[in-house]
């Protein structure tokens, strides 16, 4: 079974910066988005993957079927277009170094000359109309191979026939694969770094080969952060200059460690977040929560990513479309690609009508690129507004527990004037509602109620900035010690059940850039007064903003509250396509809040920045309180 590790080590600055790390000042102003823009990933990739359906047991029998269900249900023309292929189709490594394909499984993929191709197979989901994925590791072997006892389609032959992943053949692996065997999507696993010690019995038999250990499952500190972003780097390269078309997406699975949180935004279309998920309440929550604060995180190009879909199957299936409808609506609301992981040739009608609601589907795809924002959120409720390309919000309530609750939706939470009324669409069921200021919501068990909403913005003539985060990314985050995030849900591994002492937190993200809240999810409060929207961000950090025609930007500076280290002044800059548009004067912890106004007229790249002469203490968070752009 497939494993996440945690999060790592002490990152030097100049990985966090990346491509900032050349400059002597990493705060400097660039001019430019840094976050990824290569690939096929503007927006959130659907499709469907073979993992969660058949583990390794996949052959071309079933990969084909369940393409030809995604055509004929419909569900290919409502955006189902990549048919992945996850672990189970490789037999070996020939002596050239060429990988050799379990014919056995993939009849089509025998060549007259005795070699194996999967170009016939990318051929015929192309003439489908369908995109096609392939899975590799970054080490040199499998996360099945490490993990998976007495499961068929494992490599064969000897010891470096067996050595499958990508270590050490980055450039021959992705040559073939996207050149020779024309294939659209890699799925990059971690399993090869992060288990293979020479005292290990799989080592220690001879199994595998030893590689020292990239990231450590149980430690921050013995993750080597820069060796595993230098090996996806490398990842990232080839496939640039294989896919000159830019036709191609790279989804990086490291389960959100190694602080991949900081840099995969830099080098991949979709990150994973969280360990793998299960069909399972509490496991999906657990991967729900690994994404739900990050949504500054994610952008056209470069979305987290929960996992796969696991509607279909345990707390997911055809007797429990409560939990399914729930499960679809948040991975919808978080930009989560929508990959079905799910054997389609036993499917339930009522499941298909779930994965192909439109409505639903539309608020993932949204052009806008906006991930939803926590309104709320406790042990019971959480509440996630999304604002839509066309003005309209988005708007999921769920019900976290087994039992009934009562939940109330404010004008507040959607940045609606409370004097006005608000229209709310129920997207499940198409039944319409209004609300002025307030209206209570009794949600049964773990019902996610999923709205679209239009009103009378507090803000008629712009967007708060916590509002557009698909257009701001915190390029330096201020973060320099990596730290896991305690606030996630934690459920049973299902491997290990209640035999360990507990589940750490594995996502290495606590500290980071946050939207309506400070980056450790603290009300933003400066010299004691609260404030209900802003981006909260620790000190020396910078923040480009995508401008769309704005012509202003207004936001309330100052030290936010929960500040520990008290002794540094904080300057607040803001910067037009790299010129210096406006200054505060040097803020320091309990001084009111100050007004920072520019004209941003003309300007598309607006840069944020917050500077300490020097090096604080603790990580302190500042605030960009009420931060706008209007027209």
């Amino acid at each position: 079974m497939k494993r996440a590790a945690v999060a790592g080590l002490l990152a030097l600055s100049l990985f966090r910066a990346g491509p900032l790390a050349a400059q002597s000042d990493p705060l400097a102003p660039i001019g430019r988005w840094s976050a990824y823009t290569r690939g096929a990933a503007q927006l959130p990739p659907m499709g469907w993957n073979s993992w969660n359906a058949f583990a390794l047991d996949i052959s071309e029998a079933k990969l084909i079927g369940s393409a030809r269900i995604i055509v004929s249900s419909g569900l290919a023309a409502k955006g189902y277009r990549y048919i992945d292929l996850d672990e189970g189709w490789w037999a070996r490594r020939a002596a050239d170094g060429r990988m050799v394909i379990r014919a056995d499984k993939f009849p089509s993929a025998r060549l007259p000359d005795g070699r194996t191709s999967f170009r016939p197979l990318t051929d015929k989901l192309h003439g489908m109309g369908l995109k096609a994925g392939i899975y590799s590791d970054i080490g040199r072997n499998s996360c099945g191979q490490i993990h998976s006892d007495d499961i068929p389609n494992k490599p064969s032959g000897t010891l470096l026939e067996r050595e499958v992943g990508l270590y050490g053949h980055v450039d021959q692996d992705i040559a073939l694969y996207f050149g020779e065997w024309g294939f659209d999507l890699i799925k990059v696993d971690g399993c090869g770094i992060r288990g293979l010690w020479p005292e290990s019995p799989k080592v220690l038999s001879g199994e595998f080969r030893a590689l020292t250990p990239l990231v450590d499952s149980g430690s921050l500190g013995r993750t080597d952060i820069a060796a595993t972003r230098a090996l996806y780097d490398h990842v990232r390269q080839a496939l640039e200059r294989n896919n000159p078309d830019n036709d191609f997406i790279f989804s990086l699975c490291l389960w959100g460690a190694a602080d991949v949180r900081s840099w995969a935004r830099q080098m991949a279309g979709i990150s994973r977040t969280s360990e793998d998920i299960f069909p399972i309440w509490g496991r999906m929550l657990h991967n729900m929560d690994t994404s739900i604060r990050r949504p500054l995180y994610a952008h056209p190009g470069s979305w987290n990513d929960p996992d796969m879909l696991y509607i279909g199957t345990g707390d997911f299936d055809a007797k429990h479309l409560t939990e399914a409808r729930s499960h679809f609506s948040l991975w919808a609301m978080l930009n989560a690609p929508l990959m079905i992981g799910y054997d389609l040739r036993s499917a339930d009608p009522a499941l298909m009508e779930i994965l192909g609601k439109r409505e639903v589907i539309a608020l993932n795809q949204d052009p806008a690129g906006n991930q939803a924002v926590l309104a709320y959120d406790s042990d019971d409720v959480s509440i996630l507004v999304k604002a839509l390309a066309n003005g309209d919000k988005a708007i999921a309530v769920l019900n976290r527990t087994s039992d009934p609750v009562t939940a109330s939706l404010t004008a507040g939470h959607l940045k609606f004037a409370s004097d006005a009324d608000v229209s709310l669409t129920d997207l499940w069921s198409g039944t319409h509602a209004t609300l002025r200021d307030r209206r209570d919501f009794t949600l049964a068990p773990r019902e996610t109620l999923l709205f679209r909403a239009t009103g009378k913005r507090v803000l008629p003539d712009g967007l708060y900035l916590s509002e557009m985060p698909g257009s701001v990314n915190p390029a330096v985050d201020g973060v320099v010690a990596p730290e896991v995030d305690p606030l996630v849900h934690r459920a049973i591994l299902p491997w290990a059940g209640t035999r360990i002492s507990r589940e750490p937190p594995r996502y290495g993200g606590w500290g980071g850039a946050q939207a309506d809240s400070t980056p450790y999810s603290e009300q933003i409060g400066i010299a004691g007064k609260r404030f209900d929207t802003g981006i909260g961000i620790l000190a020396n950090s910078r923040i480009e903003v995508r401008n769309k025609g704005y012509s202003r930007f207004n936001a309330l500076v100052g030290v936010d509250d929960s500040a520990r280290d008290r002794r540094q002044a904080v300057t607040f800059e803001v910067y037009g396509d790299g010129k210096l548009l406006a200054r505060s004067r040097p803020m320091r912890f309990g001084e009111p809040a100050v007004a920072l106004e520019a004209d941003v007229a003309g300007k598309g790249l607006i840069e944020l920045v917050a500077r300490t002469p020097g090096a604080p203490r603790f990580p302190d968070p500042l605030a960009w309180a009420d931060a706008a752009l209007r027209r």
